[in-house]
């Protein structure tokens, strides 16, 4: 009879989280930016179909990285949870909070009983009527959650991503001020030029009445001209 190898809980665990560091790693950074328009959320994604920044819910979206076909199904099942908790109670019911738990609970089952952990890294945001009640919520691989203030920058070069948008972010920042902090943060390890509108994925939850706030909507993507322009407006 073969003697089954044995593992340590401790050195699987390990094994498994760095498994999904170094995929997330590979992957190219996002960005989540608290400003006093809203919220801007900007990835470095050359792809016009294949998103990683979208919407969830009337104020609330959400931004990945690692690989597509995992954090799509999340997102998609984000959708589906936002739908059927907003039909059977209320739409004020549907928070990025909830949104959040229900993705840490997903994703540490999958970290603790699954063969493979996912390799995603997630964002949920919730933009409110004032800066002040704006939510960004980070969720890590293994069901981990943490309440971010001001910023979010996840996956790629991270750490030095993250400290550029520290040393930039400030609370007054408008739509065209987040956009450029966060494309200059994720052009830390090349030219700024060398990410044109064409190859940065960018939106924002607009919290001004312009927005549509009465159609309860505020998730609006932004074209590549008018990332273009934005980018363009800073001497």
């Amino acid at each position: 009879m073969t003697q089954q190898f044995y593992v340590s809980p401790e050195q699987l665990m390990k094994d498994r989280a760095d498994f999904a560091r170094k995929g997330i790693a590979r992957g190219r950074s996002v960005v989540v930016i608290s400003c006093a328009d809203g919220i801007a959320l900007v990835a470095e994604n050359p792809s016009p179909s294949l998103h990683k920044i979208g919407e969830i819910y009337d104020k609330i979206a959400f931004a990945a990285v690692g690989k597509y076909n995992e954090f799509e199904s999340l997102r998609q099942a984000g959708v589906r949870y936002a739908d059927v908790r907003g039909y059977s109670y209320d739409r004020e019911d549907v928070t990025a909070r909830g949104l959040a738990s229900v993705y840490a609970q997903s994703l540490g089952a999958v970290f603790t009983a699954e063969q493979k952990p996912f390799e995603v890294e997630l964002a949920v945001a919730e933009v409110g009527h004032t800066q002040a009640e704006d939510h960004l919520y980070r969720l890590t691989f293994d069901g981990s959650i943490a309440d971010e203030n001001g910023f979010v920058v996840m996956g790629g070069l991270a750490e030095q991503v993250a400290e550029t948008v520290a040393g930039g972010w400030k609370a007054d920042l408008d739509l065209a001020g987040a956009l450029r902090l966060a494309v200059k943060a994720l052009a830390t390890d090349k030219e700024v030029d060398a990410l044109p509108g064409t190859a940065v994925e960018a939106a924002v939850l607009d919290r001004s009445p312009e927005s549509g706030r009465g159609s309860r909507r505020a998730f609006r993507r932004l074209r590549a001209e008018e990332i273009t322009q934005l980018l363009a407006g800073e001497a």
